[in-house]
This record gives C-alpha cells, structure tokens and sequence, in this order.
C-alpha cells in the first residue's frame, strides 16, 4: 500500500516537474482579413485592434458578416426554389430571412482571421523545449512569434501543434494566428461533415485547449499501447525525441492503474534503460498485465492509464499518462468479435450537429450524455460522417462502452474527387495517420474507414492502398475504404463493408414481419454493416424552434411554420408531427427487426437515432437534434426492438379475417454478455383494453450469443373475435426487462347488409351525381385513378425518404396521415389518430386530393400530411355540404376485390354505415365547382425546382468494374 501511494506521490511530483502549462484561454486581440493582405502587410507586427475571446469561434464572439441572400454557403443546394418562388419572397427580405436548408448562423465568415495574443514566458522556462498547442482550429493556421512565422499545419482532425523551442526567450512575446477556412486546395468536398454548413457550419475560430508546454529536451513523441490478451501483455511502442543533438543515455518508467473498475488492478512498474544517439528513437517494450487483468467491451469497459515517464541523471524530462483498455477487435468469418464474443453493432450516424455551439463538444462530460442516451435506446456504436470528433469523444466512448468508427474528414464529392491525384489523397493518408498517432489507444477506436461516398474513377485503386497500408500498419482496428450506398463500387479488400444493400421497407407487399435482408448479404464472406439505414421523416416540431437559444437559429422550422399558416393549417402543425411521428417510429421498428432477423449480417448504421439539420431539412431521427425526445416514442419502447437481446416474431401478415388462425414464429436475437441460461420465453395476447385473451409459454431453454435461435411457434384461432379490432401480440423472457409486441387487427369473414338505397355510388362525378346532390341526396363518389388535381403528390404507405428538398421531389412525397378516430365515419373501423399497417392496402400508392382552393377551415376525414416544403392542403377521403346534398369522396380504392381487401371492405361498410346514420352531417360546404376542378384534365402542377443539378444518388452511373 505504502508503495503504490508513494509512486502516485513521486508520479504527481515529476508531472509538476516535467510538464509546465500556461493556458492562453481568454481575450485575444483580432481581426478579420477577408481581403488577404495581413500577411504581405505583417499584420504580426501591428496590435490588431478587436477583442474576442478563445476558445471559441467567431460566431460565438459575434463576429463575421450579416447572413443575405447572397451569402455564399459552404454546401450543396438541389433545390434552388427558395431563391426563385414568387411565394417564398417574403422569406428573401433582409429583415425576414429565412432559409430553408438547414440553420441559419446570425453571422457567417469564410476566409482567414487573425488572432493574436501576448505571453510571459517564466524564467524557469529557459533551455526547455516548447509546444504551442491548438486542440481544434477551423482549419488551417499560420504562426507568428513577434515577426518570425513558424509554420503551417492544416488539420480537421486532431490538435496543432507548434514547436517554439529557441523561439520565445524568458519574457514577454506576441503570438499571432491566422486562421482561414476556406476550402483550398485540399478539397475535402463542401458538402463533409468536418466543415459544411449543412451540419456544424463552416465556422472560423479556435476551440478546446489553447495552452504553451514546457518540458525536457528528451520527449516521448508518441507512445501506442498494442494489447495482447493471450500474452497478457501490453506492447508498448514509444518513439523518444532528442532535442540535445548528442547522445542520452536514461530510464523510462511505465505503470499501469486501472481506474474505472469495481475491482482495481495495478500492474507492476516497469524500468527500461535507453541510449538515444540520434534525434529520434524507436523502442518497443513489452509490458506485463498480470493474470487478473481486466477487459474492455461494451457491458465491463474496464480502462487503464499508463503513465510514463523518461529520467535522465535523475531528472525527469517528459511524462505522459495514456488511456487503454484490455481489448481485442476482430473479425471472424462474417461477425464481428470482441474479446473472442460475437458482437452485433446497433449504430447511428454521428452527423457533427450541435445547433448551440456550432462545432463538436470539446469536453468529456458532453460526449458522455450523447453516449449514455445511445446506449439507453439500445445502441452500441457510432460512426461518425466524413468527421472525426475530438479527443473528449474517445474518452468518453472509452468509459460509456461504445464502439467507434470516425472517419477521414472527408465527402470527396460534389466538387471533388478521390484517387485522381489531387492533394486531397495525400491529405487523407496524413489525417488519418494523425487520428492515430492521437486517439489510436482508446479502446473504443475500433474502426477506421477514409470518409464518404467519394467520386472519381480510380477510388478502388485509392482505397485498396489505403485499406492494406492501415491493416499492414496497426492492426489494432478494423479498415474498410469508404461508407457508400449501393451505386458505389466494391472494394475487395475492405475487412468489413458498409453499404445499403440491406435496407429498405417491404412495404410494396401487404406488411409482415417475415422478411430479413439474407439476399442482399449472402454472397459476401466478410463482416457487412448496413449504410445509413432508415433516413424516414417525420413533420417538423415546431415547439422545438425555442430550444435554439445559441449561435445557429432555427429559421428553417420558422419558415416552415408560417407557410403551413399560410396554407390555412397552422392549427394542425402539432397534430402533423405526432401522426407523422407515429409512422416513423413503425418504420424504424419494421426496419430494424429485418436486420436483427437477417443472418450473418454483423450489424446496422441508423441515419440515424436524432435529427439531421441539413440537407434540406431531414427529420429523420426519433431524437431531436438535442438528443432529447419528441414525444411519441419512448426510450423503453424504442429499446424493446433495438437491444442487446430481442425477442422475434416472423408473422405472416398483421391483418386477419376472423375465420383464420393468427400465426407467429418465434426467435431470438441475443448478442448480451453472456448466454442466457434456463430462459423461459412466455407469450400473450391483449385486447383494446389491454386485457389477456391468451397466453402461453415454452419450456426453459439456453438462448446462445447470436440470432436466428428458434424458440416455437404460435396458433391462435380467431374465430371468438366477431367485431372488427386491433390485438397485440407480445413476447417476453420471464424476469428480464426484455419483450417486444406487435400490434394486428380481426375483421369479421361477413359483413351486415347495409341499406344503401338512399345513397348514389358512382366512379366520376357523372350528371346523375349532380342532380343527387342538387335535390338534397347522398353521394358516394370512389375517385381512385381519376383525380387530376394532386396526382402530381406520390403517396405511398411509408414516409418520405431523407427530404424532399435534396431528393428533388422523389417520391414519396407524403408522411401518413391524420384522421380523428372518434369521427362517426370510423365507428366500425378500428384506427388511431395515425397511419398503421391495418391501412396499407388502402394508402398504398392511391392517389390524394390537392384542396388548396377549398372553404378556409376544410378539413378531410383522412388527410395526407405532405411535405413541409409545400404544406399543400391534401385529402384522402373527404365529406362536404355540396349545393342541397351531401357528399363523400375517396380517392382511395375502397371497393376493388372485396374478397381479398378485406380491410378497405370493411373501411367501406363503416362509410356506409356512417352515411345512413343522421350522424353524417357534414360542417363544411363546398361549391360543386370546386369538386368539379378536381378532376379538370386542364390541371397543371406549378411546383419547380429550378436547379438543373441532382444529388449523386439520382444521377446515372457508368459501371465500374469491381
């Protein structure tokens, strides 16, 4: 005891002795140089004459020019409207400007900046070697001491570093940076996460730690820690620096602590002399873990600091403290492993979006609430889009357990290219060699891929250098090229693939949970990790926009907002987002559980867990761009069909005539810590009113690490459900806080009659129609193929796909829709406020009504929600006052083969029903002309995108040979 307190003791000591910081956090003097003369004019010689406080960027110190309609921004736009719409006009005006793509930054600046700062450097500093370190610049920085420039270092990656050994004497000097983000000659493209404005902004400034260090002229330039778990030992490999320009001969001491465990774990400390001749020095030791060392994975992330330290003549020159964990990250056969155990990754797309700041956390706290509300919706990785996050992110990943894929901060596209020989390849292999050197300890590095769907005819030639220079170089990670969709080409030596093969809705088919994605993964023998899976929108939260109280403002959502206003829905916004809302979480649920049923498969990247800002907007994450809830799916309802261990239903369809049996097979995907032993795996059945009207439960089973573990199967005979309901059909494993449900609906096998001989069934609004309704009647008019008006709006059963806005209005172009279901019309068909499966033979593909010119305060009985770019008034099925009469419309296919569309059958009689009763009272009337302009041959769409441009994704593509 005496021992370990007294070498923590002498450790602190030397620490204090070696390493000497001053923090240049505070006021700095600036100014920006938009015109590029400070350089020519040594601006490095004058005081500059602002103030603005470091860390920090401009925009936070307010700093920059006033955002225009002339701004030029750092990011693609496929949807040039909003620059030419006669009715977005008021949006362009100087004091209302609202842009629609992502947020608007109240000031922006793009080019180079000069920051500058005076320093005492302390006596005790004398004949030591010093280190300026800037731990996030955007981007690249030149460095003056008084009137001698330093260098240039261009990173997005890690901390710059500049070596003023010899250049600041004991006293007082001026340290100046000029700091320039523009995009140069390393294109890294304008649309890469580490620098568009699409996701944290182009922003210019510095952040995170802005510090001098003193230490001894003898150095540990970099010290990697390679674990060996079968050895039980940690390879160290150090590289030492000689700054004396003669030979040292001296110790280095090295001493593991674990620090984050129940349980602690001090391995002895270990001596090792060295003779440094030259200027620099490899040395690789090989340190002793003990027996009783301790692992690091995602449920026991067990951690250790190495602490090092060189003495020569018994003074210490340099020391370092290196955060590692006990892992081994490998590959077999088609799965990842951890520590030898099978893992399934369950990830979402980190997109650099953090609307406060503009720029990543710099500190661990924040990374870790990021982390630990991932993990409590089920997720045990992150991949971070064409970014890499700072030092804090690993820190945290490391101590929260998650498995980390950062990537070369590079989208080599929309301007740029990869393999072409353009200085962005030599910068990829530079940055990504520093993201080693930097954060390559922490465990939680696991991955490592260059960067985004890049463009350029040689990219496979790039990327398979690039893959065999890093598995040759550290195995310690896994390396795949690039992260692509499907139209991009292979490259046969990824260790592990990530593309969007396996992904998608089934939804072209009446819904099942039968599917998996097992065609699209089968034929290939390495590791595949599905490509931004998901992307499914849901209607813009307009009470959200409050929550952007820092330097980005929500303008887009505000714009959005107004036009539904203006479209005479302003009322329904909210009702909009928890419909749409409600589709999206069903679509998440049916995408992910075909993934966890798929074989092999080694795991998923969701695009993603929380909101996108750019890009036109893309709501697709069940998580606002805070990480906080929306509020229509809960973390524990979320985490029922994304965990560690789900139970599975493969069932054959969620819609039943009472005169068959509901049938589900039961399996299990469990990729937990362990086994389970003696499971026991119980079953039920619900009603509306939550009530068991069946249960059962298998015998005790030992459910192994893996998926696809068949449990049985269930019968259940419907023929006592006589009216027409939803059930829910639940699984869960007994003493666990794991189960998950699925929802299905009873239909009786026949119907009543229904006296229809007061009403007038028709396909077109025909002359016989007319005169009904001129004399007081009833009208039933099935419009389904014949509407003109709003054929133009593609409306399928699963939401739109990304946006509308950078997708140029590929369909689809709706996100469900909204009904009330305590509307007399649905008395016979069950319903919530919002899509689900029980409707898709109904919605699928059918046609809507565009009811832009109806009554102010029209509202259809079922209303499609459209796109919040266009916020068009849409109809599904509506009921109107029309002259005397009263009249429904569907535009929806109700009546076409009744045997087999039960469901739209049923839909049908309820309307029947309704229509007889003296409930059917319509509150709104609509002149005959306007239900006449729906179907008007004449009618032309005015929506224009006007760019001639289309994202890569929609582009034609030559083949390109594997």
């Amino acid at each position: 005891m005496f021992k370990h307190y007294c070498f923590i003791v002498c450790l602190l000591v030397s620490n204090m002795v070696s390493a000497q910081k001053i923090s240049l956090a505070g006021d700095w003097r600036f100014k920006t140089d938009s015109t590029d003369i400070g350089v020519k004019d040594k601006w490095f010689n004058t005081k500059l004459p602002e103030t603005i406080k470091l860390p920090g960027s401009m925009l936070e110190n307010g700093k920059g020019n006033r955002v225009t309609i002339n701004t030029q921004w750092t990011g693609s736009i496929y949807d040039s409207s909003w620059y030419f719409n006669p009715h977005l006009a008021k949006y362009r005006t100087p004091d209302n400007l609202k842009f629609p793509f992502w947020l608007t930054p109240a000031k922006y600046y793009v080019g180079a900046a000069w920051y500058q700062k005076e320093v005492n450097v302390p006596k005790n500093w004398s004949n030591k070697r010093i280190v300026l370190t800037l731990e996030r610049p955007h981007t690249e920085t030149r460095v003056w001491v008084d009137n001698e420039e330093i260098g240039l270092e261009n990173s997005m990656c890690v901390a710059q570093t500049f070596d003023l050994t010899d250049k600041l004497s004991t006293g007082k000097h001026s340290i100046s940076i000029r700091v320039d983000n523009r995009i140069k000659a390393i294109n890294v493209g304008k649309d890469s996460h580490s620098l568009t404005d699409h996701t944290q902004g182009n922003w210019n400034g510095i952040v995170g730690k802005i510090e001098l260090e003193a230490e001894g002229k003898i150095w540990f330039d970099d010290i990697q820690i390679y674990p060996d778990l079968k050895k039980h030992i940690a390879q160290v490999k150090i590289v030492l620096k000689n700054g004396y320009k003669k030979p040292i001969n001296g110790q280095i001491k090295i001493k593991a602590q674990s620090f984050n465990s129940i349980k602690s774990h001090t391995p002895n400390l270990l001596v090792t002399d060295f003779q440094i001749d030259d200027q620099e020095k490899s040395i690789t030791i090989d340190y002793p873990m003990g027996d009783d060392f301790q692992t690091w994975d995602e449920f026991t992330p067990a951690l250790y600091h190495l602490s090092a330290e060189i003495i020569v003549q018994k003074q210490v020159q340099s020391a370092r403290k290196v955060q590692f964990g006990m892992r081994d990250f490998a590959i077999k056969g088609t799965r990842f492993e951890i520590n030898g155990r099978p893992i399934f990754l369950r990830g979402t797309v980190e997109n650099c979006q953090f609307p406060l700041t503009g720029y990543a956390p710099m500190d661990v706290k924040s990374w870790e609430k990021v982390f630990r509300t991932a993990k409590a919706y089920g997720l045990n990785h992150f991949r971070f889009h064409s970014f890499c996050p700072p030092e804090a992110a690993f820190i945290a990943a490391d101590i929260v357990g998650i498995y980390l894929q950062p990537e070369g901060p590079s989208w080599a596209n929309h301007g740029s290219s990869l393999g072409d020989g353009h200085p962005i390849d030599q910068f990829i292999m530079d940055e990504t060699n520093r993201m080693a050197k930097a954060y390559g300890n922490y465990a939680s590095f696991c991955m490592l891929a260059y960067g985004n769907e890049p463009r350029g005819g040689k990219q496979v030639d790039y990327l398979t250098k690039f893959i065999n220079y890093w598995k040759t170089k550290d195995p310690r990670r896994k390396y795949t090229g690039a992260s692509v969709a499907m139209s991009w080409p292979l490259v046969p030596s990824n260790e592990y693939m990530i593309k969007s093969g396996p992904r998608g809705l089934p939804w072209n088919k009446l819904p099942s949970s039968n599917e998996d994605f097992a065609d699209k993964v089968k034929d290939f023998k390495v590791p595949y990790l599905t490509h931004e899976l998901g992307q499914w929108c849901v209607f813009p939260n307009f009470k959200e926009i409050k929550k952007y109280t820092g330097v980005y403002k929500a303008k887009n959502y505000e714009l959005f907002e107004e036009d539904l206003k203006d479209k005479d829905m302003g009322d329904l916004g909210e009702k909009f987002f928890l419909a749409s809302g409600k589709l999206q979480a069903l679509s998440y649920k049916t995408e992910i559980e075909m993934a966890l049923r798929t074989p092999i498969s080694a795991g998923i990247q969701m695009l993603g867990l929380n909101d996108y800002s750019g890009q036109g907007t893309a709501l697709v994450g069940i998580l606002d761009s805070f990480w906080e809830e929306k509020g229509y799916i809960t973390q524990p309802e979320f985490a029922q069909f994304c965990n560690t261990t789900v139970p599975l239903a493969r069932i054959p369809k969620f819609v039943y005539k009472n005169s068959e049996n509901f049938e589900a097979n039961i399996e299990m995907y469990h990729f937990g810590k362990e086994a389970l032993t003696n499971a026991t795996i119980s079953w039920q059945i619900l009603d509306g009113n939550k009530q068991v009207i069946a249960k059962g439960k298998f015998d005790k089973t030992n459910i192994p690490i893996g998926n696809n573990f068949t449990i049985g199967n269930v019968t259940f005979p419907l023929s006592n459900i006589q009216k027409a309901q939803k059930l829910v059909f639940e699984v869960r494993i007994d003493d666990t806080n794991f189960k998950n449900n699925w929802e299905f609906w009873v239909y009786p096998e026949k119907l009543p009659t229904v006296n229809t001989d007061q009403i007038y069934f028709c396909k077109e609004l025909d002359a016989k129609a007319e005169e009904v309704l001129q004399n007081g009647g009833k009208v039933f008019l099935e419009a389904a193929g014949k509407v003109e008006k709003g054929k133009e709006v593609v409306n399928y059963f699963q939401p739109v796909f990304w946006n509308t806005s950078w997708f140029k209005m590929r369909p689809p172009h709706t996100l469900g829709f909204l009904v009330d279901p305590a509307h007399p019309a649905f008395q016979n068909f069950p319903t919530e406020f919002h899509s689900n499966l029980q409707w898709w033979e109904i919605v699928n593909r059918s046609q809507v009504m565009l009811l832009d010119s109806f009554p102010a305060g029209f509202r259809p009985i079922v209303q499609p929600i459209d796109t919040w770019f266009l916020n068009r008034k849409l109809g599904l099925i509506l009921e109107a006052k029309v002259g005397k009469g009263k009249l429904i419309i569907s535009s929806a296919d109700l009546s076409s083969d009744p045997d087999k569309r039960f469901v739209a059958s049923q839909l049908l009689y309820s309307l029947k029903t309704y229509m007889n009763s003296e409930q059917f009272n319509p509150s709104s009337s609509v002149d005959i002309n306007e239900i006449k302009a729906l179907f008007d041959k004449n009618y032309k769409s005015t929506f224009k995108t006007y760019t001639k441009d289309a994202p890569d994704e929609l582009k034609v593509k030559k083949p390109t040979a594997n």
